[in-house]
């Protein structure tokens, strides 16, 4: 099991690998401004949607992601 400490040290390079170093950093600026219920968000993301509507989307995803 990772530690707290090499999950943030991983999080961190994975965004700036990703984002750059700016756009790393305007993002966990905005995720400090921000008061977020991950638990509250979760519960309501997929409302709307049935196991096979999202498998459908996730099908679609990988067929239309450039490996």
């Amino acid at each position: 099991m990772k530690t707290d400490t090499d999950i943030r040290f991983e999080g961190i390079r994975v965004l700036m690998q990703v984002l750059g170093t700016v756009e790393a950093e305007r993002f966990i600026a905005l995720i400090n401004r921000e008061r977020f219920d991950y638990t509250e968000w979760r519960k309501s993301q997929w409302q709307d949607e049935t196991v096979a509507s999202l498998a459908t989307r996730a099908r679609s995803l990988r067929e239309n992601t450039v490996d």
